[in-house]
C-alpha cells in the first residue's frame, strides 16, 4: 500500500450481532482454547504450575514453552487476548491463509517463551533472586504484538482507532512497546508481562523479515527498507541503528542472503524486485481492507433497509 490516500480507518460493527461475522475457524478455536484454559486455571489453581512458564521447573516440564502462551490468569487479560486475536486475525488471515497464521502463531509463541525462559535465568545469575526463577509466567500478549507487527508489514498506512488517537499501523508495535516498557516503571505487578511483549514483536519481526516465504517469488523474508529493524523507531534514530542493525544481519544471515541472492538471479533479472514484492504485499493488504469495508457497509445499508421496510408495513 504505497498510495498518498489511507484507506478508511477500520471500526467495530455498530450491529451487536454483526461483531461476530466474519471471524475465521482457527481464530475462534484459538479463542475458545484461551477461555477454556483461563477457566481451568481458575477452578484449579495449582494448575498454573503446569502450564504457565516457571523457569526452574521449565526443564522437566519444557511442555511449558508452549502451554504458557495460552494461558492467562487474570479476567481483563483474557478478554483483551481473545478481542484482539478475532480482531487481528480477521485482518490477516486473508492474506497469509490459515497453515501460514497458524504457524506464525505457533512459531512466535514458542520463540517468545524460549527467550523470556533465557532471560529470566540469565537475570537470576546476575541478581541472585530467587523470584525471577519461580514466578509464573504466561499470557498470550507476545503472540498479540506480533499479529501487530504482521500488520505493520502488510497495512502500514492503515490507520486504527485508538480511543481519540488515530495510529498508522507502521507505529503501532512501536507504540505498544513504549506504553508497555513505561507503565512498567510505575505498576510493578506488570512488569512480568514486559519481556513477553518485547521479545513477541522482536520475534516476529525476525520471522516475517527472514523466515517467512513468499509465494509469490519463492524467497524467504521481507528485505524492504519499509519493513527494517529502524522502522520501528524514529527518523531521527536510523543513523544511529541501521549500521549496528547491518552487522548483527551480515552475522547472522550472510549465508542465506548469499543463496537468495543467487536464487534471485535465477527467477528474476528485474532490479528493486525485493522493494516491487512488499509493495504487492500492501497492495493486497489495502484490497483486502477495502473489500472488507464494502461488505461491512452493504450488512449496514441492508439491515437498514429491511427496518425501513418493516416501518412503512407498521
Amino acid at each position: 500500500m504505497m498510495s498518498s490516500v489511507s484507506p478508511p480507518a477500520p471500526s467495530l460493527p455498530s450491529g451487536g450481532g454483526s461483531f461476530f461475522r466474519g471471524y475465521t475457524k482457527l481464530c475462534k478455536g484459538l479463542a475458545v482454547i484461551l477461555l477454556l484454559v483461563h477457566l481451568l486455571v481458575q477452578l484449579f489453581p495449582s494448575a498454573v504450575n503446569y502450564l504457565a512458564l516457571i523457569p526452574a521447573r521449565t526443564i522437566p516440564f519444557a511442555w511449558n514453552l508452549i502451554t504458557a502462551g495460552y494461558v492467562e490468569q487474570t479476567i481483563p487479560g483474557v478478554i483483551i487476548s481473545i478481542i484482539g486475536l478475532l480482531l487481528f486475525g480477521k485482518l490477516l488471515e486473508p492474506l497469509w491463509g490459515t497453515k501460514e497464521l497458524s504457524k506464525f502463531v505457533f512459531i512466535v509463541n514458542f520463540s517468545t517463551s524460549m527467550c523470556v525462559f533465557v532471560t529470566a535465568i540469565a537475570v537470576y545469575y546476575v541478581t541472585q533472586q530467587e523470584s525471577y526463577l519461580y514466578t509464573p509466567l504466561s499470557g498470550f500478549y507476545g503472540v498479540l504484538s506480533g499479529l501487530l507487527v504482521g500488520i505493520k508489514q502488510l497495512m502500514p498506512e492503515m490507520e486504527l482507532n485508538l480511543f481519540v488517537l488515530k495510529i498508522k499501523g507502521k507505529w503501532i508495535p512501536s507504540l505498544i512497546a513504549l506504553i508497555s516498557v513505561v507503565v512498567s516503571f510505575f505498576m510493578k505487578d506488570l512488569v512480568s508481562y514486559l519481556p513477553v511483549i518485547l521479545f513477541g514483536i522482536y520475534m516476529s519481526w525476525i520471522y516475517l523479515r527472514y523466515f517467512q516465504k513468499r509465494l509469490e517469488t519463492g524467497l524467504k523474508g521481507d528485505p524492504s527498507e519499509e519493513f527494517s529493524f529502524s522502522s520501528f523507531f524514529p527518523a531521527i534514530l536510523r543513523p544511529v541503528l541501521d549500521p549496528i542493525a547491518t552487522i548483527f544481519h551480515r552475522l547472522l544471515c550472510g549465508r542465506s542472503d548469499r543463496a537468495d541472492r543467487g536464487q534471485t538471479l535465477e527467477t528474476s533479472s528485474l532490479p528493486g524486485s525485493d522493494s516491487t514484492e512488499a509493495n504487492r504485499r500492501r497492495e493486497r493488504g489495502q484490497r483486502a481492507l477495502e473489500q472488507r469495508l464494502a461488505e461491512k457497509l452493504a450488512a449496514v445499508k441492508s439491515t437498514e433497509s429491511t427496518s425501513l421496510d418493516a416501518s412503512d408495513k407498521v
